[in-house]
């Protein structure tokens, strides 16, 4: 959908300053478990219960992983590049998103121009924001002429104060009727939603606790990491462990909170399959 919204764009003309999803955060959902999920959610336990929904996939939405994970496949397919420090999840309502969505030099907090970020539908302090975005997507694109921007404040284009950025939305989605969408282009017409052009971005796997020597990682999702996502090329200049790899391994040394964890912090598998082709992969866009 997110990719939809890039084409969309770029057919038309327009610059995509940034583009990405709504999601439900707060900075301490990065320590949440599959035991503590359901009280993060905005259905409860009951209803999660009820739909015999899996925690620890679940928790993987709420932790961040799975935000890092998708806008790294945003980028890497449409040539957006991800911000230095990855995503802010900055509060924001479906009115402001041009508003808070373009670059900090333009009185927003994206770092650039051309980049991915998901918004939260809680601010900090825990309370809700207005007509929030937390299960839709968007894309925000610059005018680059007075005529343009006259357009955006006429056709009511969900406009900036300046009325030089403006944003598209759609608020809903319904998961796995888009991926049947995607495969019936691919099948039918022999065109992907997206495909990969460059390695752009990565999710390197983060501690959520102090973790000790000798622990084994439980992945995405578990009790022990979650995704932070960075540009590829600090990721690969700290030998980062993706997060996709941090699973079923042991760690070498301890690790703190909050620090992102390396190969050398793992007794990694090299004859895994997996591992080879991360490697390879490492190989070719490394340094």
């Amino acid at each position: 959908m997110i990719c939809e919204h890039v084409d969309w764009a770029r057919t038309c003309g327009f610059e995509v300053v940034c583009a990405g999803k709504g999601t439900r955060y707060l900075p301490e959902f990065h320590h949440s478990t599959p035991e503590t999920v359901w009280d993060y959610f905005h259905f409860g336990r009951l209803v999660a219960e009820r739909g015999g929904m899996n925690p620890k996939m679940f928790n993987s939405f709420i932790d961040g992983s799975k935000s890092a994970i998708e806008m790294t496949a945003v980028c890497n397919a449409t040539g957006l590049t991800p911000q230095p420090g990855g995503l802010g999840f900055p509060p924001c309502s479906t009115g402001q998103l041009a508003e808070v969505l373009k670059p900090a030099s333009a009185g927003g907090c994206v770092s650039h121009s051309g980049t991915t970020e998901v918004v939260s539908s809680l601010y900090r302090d825990g309370s809700p924001v207005a007509n929030d975005l937390m299960v839709g997507t968007y894309v925000v694109i610059e005018a680059d002429s007075d005529y343009v921007r006259h357009c955006f404040e006429e056709y009511r284009m969900l406009p900036d104060s300046t009325f030089r950025y403006a944003a598209l939305y759609r608020p809903t989605h319904m998961i796995g009727l888009e991926l049947g969408v995607s495969v019936a282009s691919v099948a039918l017409r022999g065109e992907p939603t997206g495909v990969p052009t460059a390695f752009r971005s990565d999710v390197v796997a983060t501690a959520k606790r102090d973790l000790r020597a000798g622990e084994i990682l439980d992945g995405e999702g578990g009790y022990c990491v979650w995704g932070k996502q960075l540009p590829a090329e600090a990721s690969l200049a700290q030998s980062g462990l993706p997060l996709g790899l941090a699973r079923d391994v042991s760690l070498k040394r301890d690790v703190a909170e909050g620090q992102l964890l390396s190969w050398m912090d793992i007794e990694a598998h090299p004859d895994d399959d997996v591992v080879k082709i991360r490697r390879e992969l490492e190989l070719t866009f490394g340094p």
